[in-house]
């Protein structure tokens, strides 16, 4: 086996689910990296505060085998960008999602813009945590799916507390790790604009698909080699590394 194929079986991709969803949401890329014999692993994210997501990371990187690659998708964009600081995260890949720098909150980076209609449309609990309603998961979160499939992710969504998003970070590991960007160019969650602003300060590697805000879902096949190619890039720096 030649030598970066050898470094890249030893290590771990770890993905990250964002607000309204949860580990299922990356089956698709899931089954792709298991059948080219990659570890990988999903974080199921409690979705009760940035901390409490980023603790769950935490644990996925600590019992993960060798080199990792943390791959964030929206809201796990903030968690990435916090728990992405552990020496053994080695590349950043972020999916329509946030990057929040240090002292900022996801809520920051939208401020000042127009209220999205999932925004309008969130439904809020008794205690606090978001769900969006299966008509805007059809119409705004996962337009180019076959409807059966929206109607899945809208029954599997996970509520993510309201104030999480006013959680500020302490560090941004996008600072000093490699890091992929994927700009969703249909995304109605997130402007598709902030997403490249974002990649632009990050200075990552920018992917651009004609996708949903669910580019894991829908282009599950261009997801996943963007990650291999932010494991290759990990695996032969850190073979540069150790020679």
């Amino acid at each position: 086996m030649p030598a970066h194929l050898a470094a890249a079986a030893a290590a771990t991709v770890i993905l990250v689910h964002g607000a309204f969803a949860d580990g299922s949401s990356w089956n698709k890329v899931i089954a792709n990296l298991q059948r080219k014999s990659i570890d990988v692993v999903a974080v199921q994210n409690p979705m009760s505060s940035l901390a409490d997501d980023v603790a769950a990371t935490d644990r996925a990187i600590e019992a993960a085998k060798g080199p990792v690659v943390l791959v964030g998708h929206s809201w796990a964009g903030a968690v990435i960008t916090q728990a992405g600081d552990d020496p053994k995260v080695k590349a950043l890949v972020y999916i329509s999602a946030l990057a929040p720098d240090v002292g900022m909150s996801a809520n920051d980076l939208g401020k000042g813009a127009p209220l999205l209609p999932w925004q309008k449309a969130a439904v809020v609990s008794k205690d606090g945590f978001l769900t969006i309603p299966e008509g805007i998961v059809e119409s705004e979160f996962a337009q180019d799916l076959p409807k059966s499939q929206a109607r899945i992710l809208a029954a599997t969504q996970g509520p993510i507390a309201a104030r999480a998003f006013d959680d500020k970070l302490s560090i941004a590991a996008w600072r000093d790790k490699p890091c992929w960007y994927i700009v969703a160019k249909m995304d109605h969650m997130i402007a598709p604009d902030a997403e490249r602003a974002m990649a632009r300060t990050m200075k990552a590697h920018v992917i651009e698909l004609n996708s949903s805000h669910v580019s894991m879902l829908s282009h599950p096949d261009k997801v996943t080699a963007v990650i291999e190619d932010a494991l290759a890039s990990a695996t032969l720096s850190q073979m540069a590394n150790a020679h």
